[in-house]
């Protein structure tokens, strides 16, 4: 039986254990790069992918404050948090690729393989960091938001595209050169090149997002800035909050009148 891209990202999705998953992520990215002829096939996705029994998944207001000031706990809590949204990053570019990759070029399955592949890495770094600092994954409670914003654009690509990328991907663009500083005021210089890495790594991830919201509003006629304050408005549960961090997101290709100023009139 023929083996397709599609059926390696569900695997990826199914598997439950965070280092399966970042193993076969890896080895699904390789796997696709080395020949341009693999099938893309499809293969559903499941609604929710596999995750270990720990850590119980809350209410975001459950989980523990991060506040690096503290000492360890402080930067093991900012950490955690910080593994689990790399772990939901790739089993959402996987269910980028399974649920919406049929019907799209192979340039798109290309972009999202390798933003996988890069959240892999993401959290196999902060994992080894939560080691060295004395604690794992699964340690402290995590929540759910993430998957619930795949879930609440499951059936859209333009949806799905709006808010992940370019609303949560891009808030993280917002927030992490705060978290750098703070790192780097209490002295953990490796805690703070793990996420330079990421956050470099990130706005290329706005900025595939950015790119098929485009080719995407293009092919169905739509304006993007209005199309994406629209989508927003409709799929979209919480609230733009500033400050932005414009920079990066010109970088990503993320205009300022998307979403800041009387012209974003998506609050």
């Amino acid at each position: 039986m023929t083996v397709t891209l599609s059926d390696r990202a569900v695997g990826c999705l199914r598997a439950q254990q965070p280092a399966e998953k970042v193993a076969l992520t890896r080895a699904a990215a390789a796997w696709w790069r080395v020949r341009p002829d693999r099938p893309l096939g499809r293969a559903e996705p499941p609604d929710r992918p596999g995750r270990p029994a720990r850590p119980p998944l809350v209410a975001p207001g459950g989980v523990p404050r991060r506040r690096v000031t503290s000492g360890v706990p402080g930067r093991v809590a900012l950490l955690h948090a910080l593994a689990h949204i790399e772990l939901n990053a790739i089993d959402l570019a996987w269910d980028m690729v399974a649920r919406f990759g049929p019907g799209q070029p192979r340039a798109f399955c290309d972009d999202w393989v390798t933003v996988a592949a890069e959240e892999a890495l993401h959290f196999a770094l902060i994992a080894d960091r939560l080691g060295a600092l004395g604690a794992a994954y699964g340690d402290l409670p995590a929540h759910d938001g993430l998957w619930e914003a795949a879930q609440a654009t499951a059936d859209d690509l333009a949806g799905r595209l709006a808010v992940v990328p370019l609303v949560l991907e891009a808030r993280g663009l917002d927030v992490t050169p705060a978290m750098i500083a703070r790192l780097q005021a209490v002295g953990d210089e490796t805690s703070a090149a793990v996420l330079q890495r990421i956050y470099d790594d990130e706005i290329g991830h706005v900025a595939v997002g950015k790119r098929w919201f485009d080719t995407l509003c293009r092919q169905d006629g739509h304006e993007p800035q209005a199309r994406w304050q629209a989508l927003v408005r409709a799929r979209f549960r919480g609230q733009l909050k500033p400050p932005f961090n414009e920079a990066a997101r010109s970088r990503a290709g993320l205009p300022a009148a998307w979403y800041a100023g009387d012209s974003a009139a998506i609050a």
